[in-house]
């Protein structure tokens, strides 16, 4: 008896002492880019209820991105690589981080209820940007790729008069205010957006995807928990929630 009461003491030892180790449960801020956003909502969702932790994703831009880059609160930060270098050059990002994590391919939507363009084939992608009253697309990652798109087409003049470019917002947002007749943009961010109706991806050698990465600002305040969540956000368990919000996991 005095052997099994030992053995039971020594258990609940253990036990109190086990939870006398673990970390308190972190409140993570995931500062984001526009193209990423869906896909960093989710596996912040999947992250939190497997963790524990709390994980609070912010879009923010301008003087608001700076000071949270600065001064925080702020852990994570994702972006494409041009916008991430200067933040590793400068001291504010942790370079050994720095973590590809999806890729995002480009799509082409309508206003709600307008016909739907064919765009399955590169001549017929020209015809229908030729046809078009009015196009808009973005001034970031992805406007500049469909920017060299039109160039390669050899459309760049002939497209230049009715081309509107984007700023402070979604493609779709513009497009479903009837700003320009079609848009285009990251497909991740243009799928199901009221107002307009997507018609599918760019084709070909049109469809140049948009990279994002992610990486531990260095004035997080909970950078283990921060670690976690970018081992997190490319493991085998990511991938498929990525794919729900229509992009692709980063080669590894």
């Amino acid at each position: 008896m005095r052997t099994a009461a030992a053995f039971a003491a020594a258990c609940l030892l253990g036990t109190v002492g086990l939870l006398a180790q673990r970390a308190p449960a972190a409140d993570l801020i995931i500062l984001t880019n526009q193209g990423a956003v869906p896909g960093v909502r989710a596996l912040a969702d999947a992250f939190a209820r497997t963790s524990g932790h709390t994980v609070t994703v912010l879009q923010e831009e301008g003087d608001a991105l700076e000071r949270r880059i600065t001064n925080g609160p702020a852990d994570l930060m994702t972006g494409n690589p041009e916008t991430l270098e200067p933040l590793v050059k400068n001291g504010r990002v942790v370079a050994s981080t720095v973590t590809p994590f999806v890729l995002a391919g480009l799509g082409l939507s309508v206003r709600a209820g307008a016909p739907k363009p064919d765009i399955s084939t590169v001549d017929a992608y020209t015809a229908t940007l030729l046809a078009a009253k009015s196009i808009g697309y973005s001034r970031g990652c992805s406007g500049t790729h469909v920017d060299d798109g039109i160039a390669q087409l050899g459309l760049t003049e002939h497209l230049k008069a009715k081309t509107v470019r984007t700023t402070g917002g979604p493609v779709t947002d513009f497009l479903a205010r009837g700003d320009f007749e079609i848009g285009i943009q990251q497909t991740n961010i243009m799928v199901g957006v009221p107002g307009t109706d997507y018609v599918g991806p760019l084709p070909g050698f049109l469809n140049r995807p948009c990279p994002s990465s992610v990486a531990l600002l260095t004035v997080s305040k909970q950078p283990e928990a921060a670690r976690a969540m970018i081992r997190f956000m490319i493991s085998p368990e990511a991938a498929p929630l990525l794919r729900k919000t229509h992009v692709e996991p980063a080669a590894r």
